[in-house]
């Protein structure tokens, strides 16, 4: 339901800020958000550096891709997530039992995963301890070292069918890439939300090489952003709903009509014998 992702996009703070790939417009047609390849670790590292950059306390890059992972003869089809130490913090992650990713983790490139609860069902059924397991994703074998709780799922995604890695070992292991879906950015606090974005979006500017603002290679949402994407998003569909089912009843109503029409005249002689022999006009309406 609408309030049901309007809870689970809030859930994640108000101070939360996303950079997306692909451009706003090209050639008049809107970019598709995450379609494009021109975030970088390195741009995440250099928000983070960066002493112009002082409305942001952390930055979490991140890598999403869906791959088929195997356990034994169990297998789903999953949200792969590369990520850093602290994607926790900034995404609002707990983990139920076992490790998130760590800096070493992500600095030796370490084959370990962090499941989502649903994950754990699909794979080693409902209630299983599966760290210390190894999965296979891409066909790498990779262990378990943790579980995450439960956080349900909104419109957009099941945050319990995830599967967590380190974001070094996601680019240079499994996908080969070295690009980034998304950056997530943690503000100072909400007051500062539009400070932040605009430091953040002159630096991205000037590293991509770009001087005019409208040719920006990224897109920075904030969470406000995000929730009323969701709520046109939403009210189009319930409209879209509430047209079919006018439509329906109407076609409906119409082959209802036609039908008792097509009995009516059927029994045409027999409604005249009936009224000859004097039937009442009730009687002969109750007949049908």
């Amino acid at each position: 339901s609408q309030k049901a992702v309007e809870n689970q996009i809030q859930s994640l703070g108000s101070n939360l800020l996303t950079i997306s790939p692909g451009s706003q417009s090209s050639g008049g047609v809107r970019g598709a958000i995450g379609g494009s390849t021109t975030l970088t670790y390195e741009d995440a590292k250099a928000i983070m550096s960066s002493p112009e950059v002082t409305a942001v306390k952390n930055v979490s890059p991140e890598l999403s891709r869906r791959s088929q992972v195997t356990a034994g003869r169990n297998n789903t089809n999953t949200q792969i997530v590369g990520v850093a130490p602290v994607y926790s913090q900034v995404r609002k992650i707990n983990v139920a039992s076992g490790l998130f990713i760590s800096q070493r983790d992500l600095d030796s490139l370490a084959k370990v995963a962090v499941l989502g609860p649903q994950v754990v069902t699909d794979l080693f059924g409902a209630g299983a301890n599966p760290i210390g397991q190894n999965i296979r994703v891409n066909s790498q074998a990779v262990r378990v070292i943790g579980v995450t709780e439960a956080k349900g799922g909104s419109g957009f995604q099941n945050q319990d069918d995830v599967i967590y890695m380190p974001l070094t070992t996601a680019q240079k292991l499994l996908f080969g890439v070295d690009y980034l879906s998304s950056i997530s950015l943690e503000a100072n606090n909400e007051n500062v939300m539009i400070d932040a974005q605009n430091q953040v979006g002159y630096l991205l500017l000037a590293r991509h090489k770009l001087t005019d603002p409208s040719q920006a290679d990224f897109m920075i949402f904030s969470q406000n952003d995000i929730l009323n994407t969701a709520s046109q998003v939403t009210g189009t569909f319930t409209a879209l709903l509430s047209g079919i089912a006018a439509i329906s009843l109407l076609v409906g109503g119409i082959g209802i009509m036609n039908i008792m029409l097509v009995t009516v005249t059927e029994r045409t002689r027999e409604i005249g014998l009936r009224k000859a022999l004097g039937a009442k006009k009730k009687t002969i309406i109750l007949s049908f």
